[in-house]
C-alpha cells in the first residue's frame, strides 16, 4: 500500500480508503448502492486491513445511520488499528434542526455518530455539504469545540464550492480555530469539473483531496459500452446515481471507456484499476474512496496501487476525457504563465 500526508496535517493515510455507502441498504436510494450486513462487512474490513487499508469512510446519512452501526460492529476489537471518517449536515429526519451545520445539530450529530460507531472519537469529521443558513463562524466554532473536547481529531468538508472553502479557511485562521485539512469531492475521468477551481485552491492552501465516486457509479468499470444497453443490474439503472442524459454525454463516456480499454490492455490491468490509478497521479489527491458490494469487487479495486501509468498513457486519458472549460477558466487557460489553473489545462480553450 502507498501512503500520503493528508493535506496540511500530520496525519498519514493510505491512498485508498474503503467507503461504506453500500452498508445497510436502507431506503430506495441506498438499496441501489448495496445492502452489505455485518458478516460481509467484517470480511471486507479484514481484507482491507490485510492490504494495508486502515482508513474507513462513512456518513450518518448512509441508510439513516445503519452504515455507521455496521461499520462499528465490523471493526469491533480493532479500533486502535483503524481511522474513521464520517460526516454530518444532510437531513436525518423531517424534524426541524435535524439537518444543517448549526451548533445544535452538529453537536447532536457527532454524539449520535459516536454512539453508532461505538467509539469515543472520530478521526476525521466532515461537513457533508455547505449550509448557507448557519453562520460560518458558528459552524467552525462548534467544530473547533468538538476537536478541543477530544471527540474529533481533524475536521474536513465535502461538496463545497471554492468560495465556501476559502471563506471557511479564512474564518478559522482569523480566530485560531481548527481548519479543514481535506475536501472530499466528486472527481473522475468522467467528471473533471473539480480541476477548474477547487484543485488550484487545494494546492494553494494545502488542502488534501479525498475522492468519492472515482468510478462514477460504475460507469468507468468497463460495463458501459458503445452500442450496448445500460446494464440493468448496475447502480445507475437502479436509481442510485444520475445517468448522462444528453447524447453528447454518452458519446464522451464511450470515448473514455474505449481509451481506458486500450490502456488497460497495455498495462494488463482492469478498466477500473486504470481509472483509479489515473486519479492517484492527479495534483492534491491524497486519498480515493473505493466501494464494493462484495469481496471480489474490493480485491479488484485494491489492485489499483503499486504501479503507475506512464506519462503518455495519462495524456491519452486526459485527451479522451477533456471537456470545454467554463468561463473564466477558458480565459485563464490562455495565459499559462500566470498559473491560474493546473498545468494540465495549459493552452486548453
Amino acid at each position: 500500500m502507498e501512503y500520503k500526508q493528508l493535506g496540511n496535517s500530520g496525519l498519514t493515510v493510505p491512498v485508498l480508503s474503503f467507503g461504506t455507502a453500500t452498508f445497510g441498504g436502507g431506503g430506495e436510494f441506498f438499496e441501489a448502492w448495496g445492502s452489505t450486513q455485518v458478516d460481509e462487512a467484517t470480511k471486507m474490513v479484514n481484507l482491507c486491513l490485510d492490504a494495508g487499508v486502515n482508513f474507513f469512510d462513512t456518513a450518518n446519512v448512509y441508510s439513516r445511520g445503519a452504515a455507521e452501526e455496521i461499520l462499528g460492529k465490523a471493526i469491533k476489537g480493532k479500533r486502535n488499528q483503524v481511522l474513521i471518517s464520517t460526516k454530518a449536515t444532510f437531513p436525518m429526519s423531517d424534524k426541524v434542526n435535524d439537518y444543517g451545520s448549526s451548533r445544535i445539530h452538529l453537536v447532536k450529530a457527532c454524539e449520535d455518530s459516536l454512539q453508532r460507531l461505538d467509539t469515543d472519537h472520530i478521526d476525521i469529521y466532515h461537513l457533508h455539504g455547505f449550509d448557507a443558513v448557519a453562520p460560518i463562524y458558528e459552524t467552525l466554532k462548534a467544530l473547533d469545540n468538538l476537536v478541543q473536547s477530544g471527540k474529533v481529531r481533524y475536521i474536513a468538508c465535502s461538496n463545497f464550492s471554492g468560495w465556501h472553502l476559502m471563506k471557511s479557511l479564512s474564518v478559522s485562521e482569523r480566530y485560531g480555530w481548527s481548519k479543514y485539512i481535506v475536501h472530499q469531492v466528486h472527481y473522475s475521468l468522467l467528471c473533471r469539473d473539480f480541476e477548474w477551481e477547487l484543485m488550484p485552491l487545494g494546492a494553494n492552501q494545502q488542502i488534501g483531496t479525498m475522492v468519492w465516486s472515482p468510478l462514477s457509479s460504475g460507469m468507468l468499470t468497463g460495463k458501459y459500452n458503445r452500442n450496448q444497453p445500460m446494464p440493468p443490474d448496475a447502480r445507475v439503472a437502479q436509481g442510485g446515481s444520475p445517468v448522462p442524459s444528453e447524447p453528447s454525454d454518452l458519446e464522451r463516456l464511450y470515448t473514455i471507456v474505449d481509451t481506458l480499454k486500450e490502456v488497460a490492455a497495455e498495462v494488463n490491468k482492469t478498466v477500473a484499476q486504470v481509472s483509479l490509478n489515473w486519479l492517484l497521479q492527479r495534483p492534491t489527491v491524497s486519498n480515493i474512496i473505493i466501494g464494493a458490494r462484495n469481496e471480489e469487487q474490493l480485491k479488484q479495486n485494491l489492485g489499483a496501487v503499486g504501479w503507475n501509468l506512464s506519462l503518455e498513457q495519462v495524456k491519452k486519458l486526459d485527451k479522451a476525457s477533456a471537456t470545454r472549460l467554463a468561463y473564466p477558466y477558458w480565459h485563464q487557460a490562455q495565459f499559462p504563465m500566470l498559473k491560474s489553473l493546473p498545468d494540465l489545462y495549459e493552452n486548453k480553450k
